[in-house]
Order: C-alpha cells, then structure tokens, then sequence
C-alpha cells in the first residue's frame, strides 16, 4: 500500500474545514450558538495545520479546483452563518461600550 501524498493530506484538510464549516452552519440553524464557536475553534486548529501542510504541497489543476469547490462552499456556509448571526450581533452592538447586553433570555 503507498503511502498518500502531501497534496492529498492537504486536500484533507480542506475537506475537514468544509466539513466544519458545514456542522457549525447546522449549529446556527439549531440556534446553537455555543456549538458554533466549539466549532470555529476546530476550524482555527484546521487552518493553522493546513498552512504547515500547504507550504510543502503544490496541488495539480485538478486538486486546485476541488480546493476552489470547498473554499466556495466554505464562503456560502459562513455567509449563511453571518446571516443567522446579524440579528444577535445587532442586540451585542447596541450595548454601551462597558456596558451589559441586553439579557436574550
């Protein structure tokens, strides 16, 4: 059995952060909120990983396109999730600087 590549380990590492990026749109949706920042921290460790791995793995034309397809589907999910979020971020910004927010609940 060969051994996989480092553009295959890269590529990994891209489809980990759609997957991520995928659950945390699924935590929004569900109103779960803390999910959704467990999940942005998965997504931070993904990407510090993946700059070390990118660095080293120059990707074919057809592994750079399957990374354009993720990074698109990546962008749709985080526009998704910023959408849910404007309402919240709306209550957050309207608090006094030093202030308490609103209570939500």
């Amino acid at each position: 059995m060969t051994q996989p590549t480092a553009a295959v380990s890269v590529l990994d590492f891209y489809q980990a952060l759609e997957d991520a990026s995928a659950r945390m749109l699924e935590a929004a949706q569900a109103d779960d909120w803390d999910r959704v920042v467990e999940l942005e921290g998965v997504c931070a460790v993904l990407i510090e990983r993946l700059r070390e791995q990118a660095e080293a793995a120059p990707l074919s034309p057809v592994e750079r396109a399957e990374k354009h397809r993720i990074m698109l589907a990546i962008l749709r999910h985080d526009a998704q999730i910023r959408a849910l979020a404007e309402p919240w971020l709306d209550v957050w910004g309207d608090a006094a600087p030093g202030g308490r927010a609103p209570l939500l609940h």
